[in-house]
């Protein structure tokens, strides 16, 4: 999970313009959503944390850190302003301190125990800034000073503030005030001269100059290729340079070797990759890299390790040695002049040895713990790690299963040992899984010994604490804003006199606004602050911005009265139709943000059809949508959702995906249990007609308030919800109180109306008034949002009529859904459908055999 933290500079220099009329703070800004468009190409980038820091005095610069979503990142991002000085020292403690907030929590610098490359959390820090003068409280600063203090506990166990899987890039903002008549220079981007660039080079990263808008954009896609997963490593050449290599790829003793002379590739500070796990997305490893010390009990405590390892390498060439089944972590190397001098030898099969000074016990160089190698296809160079002083255990174990197969003498007992005493404690317990996974037997005590003493674990586990303390103070203070300076406080200079002219001006200005005679104040030297208002220091003065009361003649006191009412109780504007003055000094950033304003206002009456989706305002936008309301277009999920793919066998179903098939599969059970295997639900969309008797009665036999009445009864059930029939898992429409048979239900119904008529039944001219609700009703339901189908398809059970008026409200709702791209509801009437022609086809069938046996 890469971490990507962003360093704005928001000195005030960054108000400056470019010749587009631009400041350097909104050029800042749009880089930074550019890179965030450019990184989501990368289906990686799921996975990013994004982290804002600004120039801010400690801990306010942190806008967005560990627990901040996007959301909260994009926000403080524009509402960020340039302000104060350039701390661009303090500013990039403060990053790196949140960046290694949790190390010490989870182990991942595993100090004292080695380093292992697969425990990493790759951050890239982007910084951009105006390149000018570094300023502070002191004065001007020629270089960039990180400050050595560091709130976080731990800090001194690392020299440097950074770490090896942390690098810094830069984007120095270039730009002239003025359009250049120049052509602009195609080509890589330079590096830029700033105090910057030394510290990004540092830490393995690099700086550009960006002099023009094309620029910035080359220089946002170089950045978004940096991000990879991978730790910085010093390596430096050991011992004489290599016998140079002809063209036919042996050596020529002929041609001298310039031992003396530096080289590119005699130092080079490169990043290696660590890939992670094609299956589980981590990278694993097995062997650390050796610490430059060798571990002892009678330490007090851990000496402060470098923040990249220093790992030599001697240029005499070697077989590349391995057996079978023994595992090896393999990195490969960013191109360099050292990769480069490799893979110009072309010489695949011979390796270099790497070495961590004083790794060993006995040896001031340390015993080889890996080799570098070029690939065989000569196209990029590796480090292979290996056990430590592998040269010794790789021929011990290969005897162990070739010629001792597994039972090990006294001879080959003693040779294991003497390796094991030359091996840091931090190896043993690699070396102990790698046997196992060989199939070795157990060659290495259980009682395994890290080679720390008390008191150093001791005070890791202490540290770790202080830590959890130490991060929630961080986190819990990020996007608090600093507190506001109120004035400037002016210091009595009672020692220094100051002109009677000035005391006089001064005394008569206060004579002007107060209206009165004023006490004599304390004398102020105003030379020293010329420029600046001052502030009394008489705590009895109060600023008085109205008329003293007294002061007004008697004649003009009812004059007077409404204004001194309105001042003293705020009741009304002083002018009809002005506005207060905070209305008016909205930010350019919230002024289109209606959704505050709206809160302000009375709730809005109710809705005359609620049934209708609501409007939502149109400000700014006349067809904006509400989109956190909307549902998926059902039309694009039924393409390419779940349930329109194809299983492959063996492959396991999402519960996501299940759980949404579920969700949308509630109707079609319920229609599918009915229809099942050709048999015919005795009430559904299939059952059979009216009697005839009851379409034939006289169409005048009720009078027309009743059947009024006998609509609304029949409107009421048809707004019941769903119950579940006895003794079957189909769900029918009825009563929300409790479970009653559809049976129950036709007899309450006639129950119902039996107040009407005792002999009441359904004329062809109710049935048809039942019918067009229905159809107002179906085309309600079809428009409303989600999957809730069960309301239509309880409507179209209580449609009136014969088979053939059942298929065309059906065809009716089929064309409805049609409308509104509802493909689901589409696919399950039309199965119904199918149905009902295969129920008719059957029925015409048997009417045409009962005819021929008559």
């Amino acid at each position: 999970m890469p971490i990507l933290l962003f360093l704005i500079d928001t000195s005030a220099s960054m108000n400056q313009r470019t010749d587009l009329g631009t400041s350097y703070l909104d050029i800042a800004k749009g880089a930074v959503e550019l890179f965030l468009k450019l990184r989501a190409r990368d289906p990686a980038s799921r996975g990013d944390r994004y982290m804002l820091v600004t120039y801010d005095e400690p801990p306010y610069c942190i806008k967005a850190g560990w627990k901040e979503n996007h959301a909260t990142f994009m926000s403080e991002l524009k509402n960020l302003q340039a302000s104060g000085l350039t701390t661009l020292g303090q500013a990039l403690r403060s990053s790196f301190d949140l960046l290694n907030l949790n190390r010490l929590i989870s182990g991942i610098d595993n100090y004292g125990q080695g380093r292992n490359p697969f425990f990493l959390e790759p951050s890239i820090l982007i910084t951009i800034t105006d390149g000018n003068k570094l300023t502070s409280t002191a004065g001007v600063q020629e270089e960039l000073h990180l400050p050595l203090n560091s709130p976080l506990p731990g800090s001194e166990l690392t020299k440097e503030p950074f770490r090896w899987d942390q690098r810094l890039f830069a984007l120095v903002l270039r730009l002239p005030g003025l359009a250049s008549t120049e052509p602009e220079q195609v080509g890589s981007v330079p590096t830029d001269e700033s105090a910057i660039t030394q510290m990004c080079e540092v830490t393995g990263g690099r700086s550009y100059c960006v002099r023009t808008q094309r620029m910035l954009n080359q220089c946002l896609e170089s950045l978004v290729q940096k991000i990879q997963s991978g730790v910085v490593i010093n390596f430096e050449k050991t011992g004489p340079d290599p016998l140079p290599v002809g063209e036919d790829g042996l050596m020529d003793s002929a041609r001298p070797s310039n031992s003396f002379a530096p080289q590119p590739w005699h130092s080079c500070h490169k990043l290696i990759y660590v890939r992670p796990n094609s299956k589980t997305g981590v990278p694993v490893g097995h062997w650390p890299i050796p610490e430059s010390f060798w571990p002892d009990q009678n330490l007090p405590s851990l000496p402060p390790r470098t923040s990249h390892p220093v790992v030599r390498f001697s240029c005499v060439d070697c077989e590349p040695m391995v057996i079978d089944k023994l595992p090896f972590d393999k990195y490969e190397l960013e191109p360099s002049p050292l990769t480069q001098y490799i893979l110009e030898r072309k010489s695949p099969h011979t390796c270099w040895q790497v070495f961590v000074t004083s790794s060993g016990k006995y040896n001031e160089l340390g015993y080889p713990f890996g080799y570098l190698k070029a690939s065989t296809t000569l196209t990029c160079v590796n480090l292979f790690v290996m056990p430590y002083n592998y040269p010794v255990l790789l021929p011990l174990l290969d005897d162990l299963f070739k010629v001792h197969k597994l039972k090990a003498n006294l001879k080959w007992r003693q040779a294991f040992d003497s390796y094991l005493k030359t091996l840091p404690p931090y190896y043993l317990l690699p070396l102990k899984k790698a046997l196992r996974m060989m199939g070795a037997p157990n060659l290495i005590s259980d009682n395994l010994d890290c080679g720390l003493s008390y008191s150093v674990i001791s005070y890791l586990k202490k540290l770790s604490q202080q830590t959890k303390l130490e991060s929630e103070r961080i986190l819990a203070s990020v996007g608090k804003k600093p507190p506001q300076e109120i004035g400037i406080r002016v210091k009595n200079h009672s020692g220094v006199g100051v002109s009677l002219t000035h005391s006089k001006n001064f005394r008569k200005l206060l004579k002007e606004i107060i209206g009165e005679s004023a006490p004599r104040l304390t004398e102020l030297n105003t030379k020293e602050f010329a420029g600046f208002q001052l502030g009394l220091l008489n705590k009895d003065l109060k600023p008085q911005t109205y008329r003293n009361a007294y002061d007004i003649p008697r004649r003009g006191l009812l004059d007077q009265l409404t204004r001194m009412r309105s001042n003293l109780l705020k009741t009304h504007k002083f002018i009809v139709g002005q506005d207060e003055d905070s209305l008016h000094s909205v930010p350019v950033a919230q002024m289109g943000n209606y959704q505050e304003y709206l809160k302000t206002l009375a709730s809005p009456l109710r809705e005359i059809d609620p049934d209708q989706p609501k409007r939502l305002h149109t400000f700014g936008n006349p067809f904006k949508q509400d989109k956190k309301g909307m549902m998926i277009d059902e039309a694009d999920e039924f393409v390419a959702g779940p349930q329109n793919k194809v299983k492959r066998p063996g492959e396991a179903s999402s519960p996501l995906s299940s759980k949404r098939r579920r969700n949308v599969m509630v109707i079609p059970e319920v229609h599918e249990e009915k229809m099942e295997n050709g048999q015919l639900a005795p009430d559904g969309f299939l059952s059979k007609p009216a009697p005839l008797e009851l379409m034939n009665m006289a169409r005048d036999g009720i009078p027309h308030n009743q059947l009024d009445s006998l609509s609304d009864d029949f409107a009421s059930l048809r707004k019941d919800g769903l119950i579940h029939k006895p003794g079957t898992n189909a769900i029918l429409g009825g009563s929300k109180s409790g479970s009653v048979s559809v049976e129950d239900r036709k007899v309450s119904g006639t129950s119902a109306l039996g107040t009407v008529a005792n002999a009441l039944q359904i004329t062809p001219a109710m049935a048809q008034g039942i019918n067009a609700d229905i159809k107002h009703q179906l085309m309600k339901e079809v428009r409303k949002f989600g999957r809730k189908y069960e309301r239509i398809f309880i409507l179209l059970e209580e449609v009136q009529g014969p088979l053939a008026v059942k298929k065309q409200f059906v065809e009716f709702t089929i064309k409805e859904a049609a409308r509104f791209k509802r493909r689901v509801l589409i696919q399950y009437l039309e199965k119904v459908l199918e149905k009902i022609d295969s129920h008719h086809h059957l029925n015409n069938v048997n009417h045409i055999n009962s005819r021929s046996s008559c």
